[in-house]
């Protein structure tokens, strides 16, 4: 199935400043596009949902957006959010989005070793160490970790930034921190993941959708989402087919068909997301 050239896609191509970003503000990751104008976290997440790659042009015109704002050829509109070390976080932010498109990429490769090291150091006796998390952090960036997002770092940066790149003994034991994280992660979703949604048909279940794809990206911790996959199949409406209804239209994630009218193209749309995840987890 292709939805490469939905409505959806063309209408952001359309939308993309020639420098390769979007709108006027790079931040905003959470927002529904129609909410408030568009960003280029918001384009770039949307393109990635609907199909697009590397590979494809308004893409490679983003990545290299993303990396003149890394050297900092760039300046990002937004005013330096004072929660916390705003080039720290927007590093991250930049970091985040290049990885995601593309891993054949030296400029990031100093802030995921940086990360890494954090995290490894953060859970080499067994378990989470906020102490050794803090000193880590302080010794690489100069200056102790300040704010929601980067005191807890279960987030939608450094989650996608350190797929396949934590040391092998400590991966599993980060993966099942997240899972077990009372918040959720943050960006994607506010809950405790190992507990899957009561209801199917629902919003949260489309935000719990979204940060167990984020959590395949990691190779060698799938078999920690068999949990999943067993509840996703449980939830079959009919034919191999599912339905998280007409709820968990958001902007961001559905639809992919051009419309909903029809419940077809809405168990359609459903089914398709679903049925590819099972597969990247399996």
């Amino acid at each position: 199935m292709e939805y490469k050239d939905s409505k959806w896609a063309n209408d952001i191509i359309k939308l993309q400043n020639s420098d390769g970003s979007w709108g006027n503000n790079f931040h905003s990751l959470s927002i529904p596009i129609s909410k408030q104008p568009l960003t280029t976290e918001q384009a770039l997440r949307r393109l990635k949902i609907l199909g697009y790659t590397i590979d494809d042009k308004p893409i490679k015109k983003a990545v290299k957006y993303l990396e003149n704002c890394f050297i900092g050829k760039i300046n990002i509109p937004e005013k330096p959010e004072k929660l916390h070390n705003w080039k720290i976080f927007t590093e991250l932010m930049f970091s985040t989005w290049i990885k995601i498109f593309t891993i054949e990429n030296k400029l990031i490769m100093e802030n995921i070793i940086n990360w890494s090291t954090i995290i490894n150091a953060s859970f080499e006796n067994g378990s989470y160490d906020n102490n050794k998390y803090t000193s880590t952090y302080e010794s690489i960036f100069g200056i102790k970790p300040k704010g929601g997002r980067l005191v807890d770092f279960v987030t939608f940066y450094q989650i996608s930034l350190l797929s396949n790149s934590l040391d092998k003994s400590i991966e599993p034991m980060f993966f099942d921190y997240i899972l077990k994280h009372n918040c959720g992660i943050y960006y994607i979703y506010g809950k405790n993941i190992i507990k899957t949604p009561e209801i199917f048909k629902s919003k949260e279940t489309n935000g719990y959708i979204s940060a167990i794809e984020i959590l395949s990206e990691y190779k060698n911790c799938k078999v920690q989402l068999d949990f999943v996959v067993k509840w996703l199949k449980m939830n079959i409406v009919e034919e191999n087919k599912w339905d998280m209804g007409k709820e968990s239209k958001d902007g961001i994630n559905f639809p992919l068909s051009k419309s909903w009218i029809k419940e077809e193209d809405r168990i359609k749309d459903c089914t398709y997301r679903i049925k590819k995840l099972i597969e990247k987890i399996k």
